[in-house]
Order: C-alpha cells, then sequence, then structure tokens
C-alpha cells in the first residue's frame, strides 16, 4: 500500500468503526469541559466522570468556582490524583474567565494556553470538542498509533501532531482523534496487546513494530 492508500484504509476503517463517536468526558459546555479535560492528565476518563459530578454539583460555572476554596476544591477531585495543582488551576482560570473574559471560555488556542494549568493539549480539545475547531490533541494512544502505524517518527506529542495534521484532512481532524483513542484503547493498546484484533495495524503497520511483535509472540 502507499502512504496515501494507508490514510484512506486507516480513515475507512476508523468510520465503520465508530460511526458515531462517543464523548470520553461527560460535560454540559465549554467550562465544564475545560474543566473536565484538566482533571483527566494523569487520571482516567472513568474517575473523572465519577468525581466532576461532584464538582458541578457545587459550581459549574466560573462564578460559584471562586465562591469555593481551593482546600474545598482540593478535597472533592483529591481522588484524580495531582489534587494540589489542579485546584488551583480550576480556581485561577475560573478567576481570569470572569476578569477577563466575562466568565466566558474563550475560543482561542493562545488565550486557553495562557490559563492556570491548561497546556497545548488539553486547549486543543476544548477548541475541538466545545467550539468545533479544527484541532488534533494528541494523547497516548494517538502517540502510540500514529508510531504502529508508520504515520509518525514517535520522537515527541508535537512532531506526532504536526504529522497527523499534514496526512489526514482538516474536516476529519475532530473526529479522528477521537476515533484513534477509541481505536486505540478498545483494539491497539500498550499493553495485552492482539494484533489479531488490529486490523488496522495488522494491514499497514510499521514493519519494524510487526516484527518486534512476532518475535515476542515467538519468545513465549
Amino acid at each position: 500500500m502507499t502512504k496515501s492508500e494507508s490514510v484512506a484504509f486507516t480513515i475507512k476503517t476508523l468510520q465503520e468503526l465508530y460511526p458515531e463517536i462517543p464523548r470520553p468526558l461527560e460535560h454540559k459546555d465549554p467550562y465544564t469541559l475545560l474543566i473536565a479535560v484538566l482533571l483527566s492528565a494523569q487520571s482516567t476518563d472513568v474517575k473523572v466522570n465519577q468525581i466532576t459530578p461532584l464538582l458541578f454539583e457545587k459550581a459549574d460555572n466560573p462564578f460559584d468556582m471562586v465562591k469555593l476554596t481551593v482546600e474545598q476544591i482540593r478535597e472533592i477531585i483529591k481522588p484524580v490524583g495531582l489534587s494540589p495543582m489542579k485546584s488551583k488551576g480550576i480556581y485561577g482560570l475560573s478567576q481570569i474567565l470572569i476578569e477577563k473574559y466575562n466568565g466566558e471560555v474563550p475560543t482561542e488556542l493562545e488565550y486557553l494556553e495562557e490559563l492556570p494549568s491548561v497546556g497545548h493539549k488539553t486547549a486543543s480539545v476544548v477548541v475541538s470538542q466545545a467550539f468545533g475547531i479544527p484541532a488534533f490533541p494528541v494523547d497516548t494512544h494517538i502517540h502510540r498509533l500514529m508510531y504502529r502505524w508508520g504515520f509518525s517518527s514517535g520522537k515527541n506529542v508535537v512532531q506526532t501532531e504536526r504529522d497527523a495534521k499534514r496526512i489526514f484532512p482538516e474536516a476529519l481532524w475532530n473526529d479522528l482523534h477521537l476515533q484513534i483513542i477509541w481505536y486505540g484503547r478498545e483494539y491497539s493498546p500498550a499493553r495485552g496487546w492482539d494484533l489479531e484484533k488490529d486490523v488496522i495495524t495488522k494491514t499497514i503497520g510499521r514493519k519494524k513494530v510487526l516484527n518486534e511483535y512476532y518475535k515476542k509472540k515467538a519468545r513465549k
């Protein structure tokens, strides 16, 4: 297969598997999505989805959030990990949203990235999922699969994002980044990987990756 044929095969397979794409993090608006994505750093979506209803019951907008103390926020979000840093970030960004943006979440990546505890990936998820602006947030699943599929060198997430944006049509970015995440979780995980279930990697995968997989399997 040529590179363009591999890309087309990947897109077609993902669209067939995920015609309706589930949203990993439960939210009702840009603000609750921003908080949920911030909380998901080094945690699981399942854990975040258990905690956000407890937090949003008390404060689901920046005006109510700043009525809580950092300590009160930390107590609620403690189970997701990194709670000292995340609670300060949630309180701080809520203050800034009130002071600079009338309590609204900005749609521009650069303004989002200026908020406390909001990095490029978090900002990209928000513009993509909350506002429908084309973006390609790269998480560990996308980083792993872009390498396995021979679409990126795997050196770092910055390069992976650049490569993804170069090879995939911009109109599909918002769907594809979620479809690849779900595919990585279900069919091409880092651990317990069964190539027989992973039709994309089995069909178009990087030769080095496939050879290493079969060598490991032969040793077992």
